[in-house]
């Protein structure tokens, strides 16, 4: 039973939104290679990942859902909000473009999304502490996976190296978004209901220069400009496209269940 702390709380509620809608929209761009990647195997690979991402959204919005009540359901949270309504980083809005691209872009997510859910085994809130227990092994491979191919297509040839460089060199100035607070952050922070992420920042820069150096790719992650806006509802001009190919069926079928 969710208890009043969480039950009537605006902020937390809004927080375990911002992490559902993040798998959700990056889950969504990884279903966007489906028969489309380079090779079978990493076709299949792109595709179980957003899988699992869909499966850990699915536990924030029914979490979410049973903190709003009201009739809300992770369909309704998920398929039935406007694009300002959305919180989810701006990292993951980014369109494929080509595989290196989206390997640069789930890189830089993963290596976060690892620390994030290592801090949640230790938060009070007991059903978040379940499901990052259960998607923190989920996450280790999407971090070997997104960490290998870093180091294949920067240590390869020079055109695949060029090109992951570039693909770094273009998503850098949105990875940083992640440790910049919101409000409803800043607020359950004071309270103790959640822990900052400045907390693992340097663990998580090390672990990107690491894998970044031995894919010799030159980005200087520490001091890099950061786009915000994704937390509080402003997003670029990407997500509206997305939205309305997930949100299709529902918008031109109202109240279809599966």
């Amino acid at each position: 039973m969710t208890t009043t702390v969480y039950q009537n709380n605006q902020n937390y509620i809004d927080y375990i939104l911002h992490l559902a809608d993040t798998n959700l929209i990056l889950a969504q761009r990884l279903c966007e290679w489906c028969g489309h990647g380079p090779i079978l195997e990493q076709d299949i690979a792109m595709s179980n990942m957003a899988l699992d991402l869909l499966g850990q959204t699915s536990n924030y919005y029914n979490y979410a859902a049973e903190m709003i009540g009201n009739g809300a359901t992770e369909d309704t949270l998920s398929m039935l909000r406007e694009e300002r309504e959305y919180k989810n980083l701006l990292l993951v809005e980014l369109p494929n473009g080509h595989f290196g691209d989206t390997v640069a872009r789930q890189f830089f997510y993963d290596s976060y999304h690892y620390f994030l859910l290592e801090q949640f085994l230790k938060v009070k809130d007991l059903k978040l502490q379940a499901i990052a227990e259960k998607s923190l092994k989920e996450v280790k491979y999407h971090l070997k996976w997104s960490s290998e191919w870093m180091i294949r297509l920067g240590d390869g040839t020079q055109e695949s190296h060029d090109k992951i460089q570039e693909a770094v060199n273009t998503i850098l100035p949105y990875v940083k978004e992640a440790f910049i607070l919101s409000d409803y952050q800043k607020v359950l922070i004071e309270e103790g209901l959640i822990s900052n992420p400045e907390d693992f920042k340097a663990a998580w820069l090390t672990k990107v220069n690491e894998i970044l150096t031995e894919a010799t790719i030159i980005a200087d992650v520490e001091n890099a400009f950061a786009q915000k806006g994704g937390k509080d509802g402003i997003h670029t001009e990407h997500l509206g496209f997305i939205l309305t190919d997930l949100q299709y069926l529902q918008r031109t079928y109202p109240n279809s269940q599966w």
